[in-house]
């Protein structure tokens, strides 16, 4: 379930793509009727590239080396996953279709075809577009950052609900940090069976640590100014 909440700032589907590759630790391929799992075994290029350095006893590296032009055809898939926990963990999974090639021993993928599957459905993206694309520039660090919002900055969190539609607060029980981007700050809203997410846009992009910290600032003063909204009156009548 989706909730409504306006904003314009989003990344493109070619970033969002990017980015969930460089923030992705592990990756699934499926090729020669089978499917693999590498976790920490590859690297991307600039141009978003894959090479993978897949072990000795890889079925995948027997059908690269076997392969009758030196190419193996394989679907990647990537999970984006939420490093909070919440409901539906998995935010989005990117699928990258082509072949290996062995090149300087490792395996390098040409990729053909990308799909990217988020909570609004399934988008393919130019490769193109892909290569040219560069992940957001908080990509790598949002992990950490959303680890630290919500477990050190509840508070915060449940302050930034005040600039959420009432509507998307109803039968709220709990409100987690989901995603951040340059643009903004994605929540997840978890009600008793559903759940929805908001996404509160920046002023202006963060493109880095230091600028996302001042637009926070921006938004939790929006915020302190802003009426109590459900979830903090339910709170408030809860305590009473």
């Amino acid at each position: 379930m989706g909730d409504s909440q306006g904003w314009t700032a989003a990344p493109s589907a070619a970033e969002r793509a990017r980015s969930a590759l460089a923030a992705a630790w592990s990756c699934a391929v499926t090729a020669d009727g089978g499917r693999e799992e590498f976790v920490g075994a590859h690297s991307v290029t600039e141009d978003g590239r894959v090479l993978l350095e897949a072990p000795e006893d890889s079925r995948l590296l027997a059908a690269a080396i076997c392969a009758p032009r030196g190419e193996t055809s394989a679907v990647l898939e990537f999970a984006d996953a939420a490093p909070v926990p919440v409901r539906s963990r998995i935010r989005a999974r990117l699928w990258m279709a082509g072949w290996f090639v062995p090149e300087d021993g490792r395996l390098a993928f040409r990729t053909t075809r990308v799909v990217l599957r988020g909570a609004s459905g399934a988008v393919v993206v130019d490769p193109d577009e892909f290569a040219a694309a560069a992940p957001d520039p908080l990509a790598t660090a949002e992990a950490r950052l959303l680890t630290h919002l919500a477990d050190c900055h509840a508070d915060a969190v449940e302050r930034l609900t005040r600039l959420v539609d009432p509507d998307s607060l109803h039968g709220a029980v709990r409100v987690q940090p989901l995603a951040v981007d340059r643009h903004g700050l994605t929540l997840r809203i978890e009600r008793v069976r559903s759940h929805g997410d908001v996404r509160l846009a920046f002023h202006a992009p963060a493109d880095d640590v230091t600028r996302l910290t001042e637009r926070m600032h921006v938004l939790l003063t929006q915020a302190a100014a802003s009426c109590p909204r459900a979830l903090q009156r339910q709170r408030t009548d809860g305590d009473g």
